[in-house]
C-alpha cells in the first residue's frame, strides 16, 4: 500500500479497519474478566477489579512509551527514503529495560501498589489474587503494545489485528474456563488474560518470519540522543494511559472518602466503559499516525488535512454513540459486569449519565495527542496529555467534591472541555503555519 500517492480515503479505512479492530478486541480482555468475577464475586469482586486496574494502564503505558514514540521516527525516517531500523533496534531494548524494571516492581511490591491503588482491607485479597498471575508475564503486556505500534508502520496492521483477536477470543474462553469450570475466581480471571497475551505476542511475532518484513536488527546511532527522542515521542500517548491509571487510583480514594462501596462499584463500570470509548478514539489515532508521519516526512500537508479530516468525523461519531448508549441504557451496563445490589442498581443510572457527558469530548483529545506526536509536536502533545490526564483532572477531582460529593463524577467533563479549547486553538494555529 503506497502511503504517499495513494488514495488517502481507502489507505484510512484499511488502517482504522484493523486499528479498530486490534483496539476494540483488546478492550475485551479487561471486559471479560471484569463481567465474569462481577458475576462470580459480586460488587465486592468489581471493587476488586478497579482497585488493580491501573497494573494494566502502567504496563500499556511502557509499551507504547517505546513503541509508538519509536514507530513514530521509525516512519518519519522512511518517508525520508531511510530504512529506520537503527530506531527500531533502540526501541527494542528499551522496551526490554522497562520490562526488566516493571517485572522486578510488581513482584517486590504487589501489596503496596494494591494499597496506593485504592485498596481496602475488604477487596485486597481478591485484588491480590487477579494480579498473581501478571508476576510471571509482565513483558507480554509492555511488549504487545511495542509490537503492535511496529506492525502497523511496517504496513501489516492486518496482522495486529488478527493477533489481538486470536489472544482476545481465547480470553473469552479461557474467562469461563478458568473462572467458573475450574471454579478458580478472580484468579482464573487473571490467568485468562496472561493466556490470552501470550497468544497475541506469539502470533504478531509471526511478522519477523514474512518476506514483507522490513524489520531488522541494526547498529545504534546516536544512543543517547535517540533514547530522548523516543522516549519524548512516545511520552504523550504513554501518558495518556498512564494518566488514566492515576485518575483510577484518585477516583478510588475519593470515593472511599466521599461516597461508599456501591458507587465504587458502579465506577469499576465507568472504568470498562471508557476502556471501550478510549480504544476507539486510540483506533482513529493509530490508524492516523503512520499515515501522517511519512506523509508529514515526504513534505505533503494536503493529504494530512484530508487525513485529518476523516480522523475528526470518526471521533464524532464514536462520542455521539458511547455518550447516547450509556444515556439510554445505563443499568444494561451494570447487569453486564456485576450481579448488582439494590443500593447499585438505585445509585448507578444517575452516576453513569453525569459521568458519560465527558465521552462527548474524550475521542478529539485522545486523537490529538496522536496527531501532534505524528507531525513531530511531541511538546504540544504531552501539553494534552498532562493537562487531561493529571494537572486538571486531579485538581477536579479534589476541589469539586468540596462542594458536592456529587460533583465528582463531572470532574471529567469539565476538564475534557478545557483541554479542547487548547486543542482547538493549538490546531488551528499548527495548521495556518504549515499551509503558508
Amino acid at each position: 500500500m503506497d502511503l504517499l500517492n495513494g488514495k488517502i480515503k481507502s489507505i484510512y479505512l484499511k488502517y482504522f479497519a484493523a486499528a479498530f479492530g486490534s483496539a476494540f478486541i483488546a478492550s475485551i480482555y479487561s471486559l471479560v474478566d471484569l463481567a465474569m468475577v462481577g458475576h462470580y464475586h459480586g460488587p465486592v469482586g468489581t471493587a476488586a477489579m478497579v482497585v488493580a486496574s491501573p497494573m494494566w494502564n502502567i504496563l500499556y503505558s511502557l509499551g507504547m512509551l517505546s513503541g509508538l514514540g519509536g514507530a513514530v521516527l521509525y516512519s518519519t525516517e522512511k518517508g525520508k527514503g531511510k530504512s529506520g531500523n537503527s530506531v527500531f533496534t533502540l526501541s527494542l531494548l528499551i522496551t526490554a529495560v522497562f520490562s526488566l524494571i516493571a517485572w522486578i516492581g510488581l513482584i517486590l511490591f504487589d501489596t503496596e501498589l494494591m494499597y496506593l491503588f485504592g485498596a481496602t482491607e475488604e477487596n485486597l485479597e481478591l485484588a491480590l489474587m487477579y494480579v498473581k498471575p501478571f508476576k510471571f508475564a509482565v513483558p507480554l503486556l509492555i511488549f504487545s503494545q511495542f509490537l503492535s505500534a511496529f506492525l502497523r508502520n511496517d504496513n501489516d496492521p492486518g496482522l495486529a489485528t488478527a493477533a489481538v483477536l486470536g489472544g482476545g477470543i481465547f480470553n473469552v474462553f479461557g474467562d469461563w474456563l478458568f473462572v467458573f469450570a475450574l471454579d478458580m475466581g478472580i484468579l482464573g480471571a487473571g490467568t485468562a488474560s496472561v493466556t490470552g497475551m501470550l497468544v497475541t505476542d506469539a502470533i504478531m511475532c509471526t511478522h519477523f518470519f514474512k518476506k514483507k518484513n522490513t524489520l531488522k536488527l541494526e547498529k545504534i546511532s546516536k544512543p543517547l540522543k535517540n533514547t530522548l527522542s523516543v522516549i519524548v515521542t512516545g511520552a504523550p500517548s504513554a501518558f495518556t494511559d498512564i494518566a488514566m491509571g492515576i485518575l483510577n487510583i484518585i477516583f478510588n480514594h475519593q470515593i472511599v472518602r466521599y461516597l461508599n462501596g456501591d458507587a465504587l462499584a458502579v465506577y469499576a463500570v465507568i472504568v470498562n466503559i471508557s476502556t471501550f470509548v478510549q480504544c476507539c478514539a486510540y483506533s482513529v489515532g493509530q490508524a492516523s499516525q503512520p499515515i501522517i508521519s511519512i506523509n508529514y516526512g515526504a513534505s505533503k500537508p494536503k493529504r494530512i488535512s484530508e487525513i485529518l479530516r476523516y480522523a475528526l468525523i470518526s471521533s464524532a461519531a464514536f462520542a455521539l454513540f458511547w455518550t447516547a448508549i450509556v444515556f439510554i441504557i445505563p443499568n444494561g451496563f451494570t447487569y453486564l459486569f456485576m450481579t448488582p445490589t439494590d443500593g447499585v442498581l438505585k445509585v448507578a443510572p444517575s452516576i453513569l449519565r453525569a459521568y458519560s457527558l465527558s465521552f462527548l469530548l474524550l475521542p478529539f483529545n485522545i486523537f490529538a495527542t496522536y496527531y501532534f506526536q505524528a507531525v513531530l509536536k511531541p511538546g504540544v502533545s504531552f501539553i494534552i496529555s498532562l493537562a487531561r490526564g493529571l494537572v486538571l483532572s486531579s485538581a477536579l477531582l479534589i476541589l469539586l467534591p468540596l462542594i458536592s460529593p456529587s460533583l465528582l463524577w463531572y470532574a471529567m467533563l469539565v476538564c475534557e472541555a478545557l483541554t479542547l479549547i487548547y486543542v482547538i486553538v493549538t490546531m488551528r494555529s499548527t495548521r495556518m503555519v504549515a499551509e503558508k
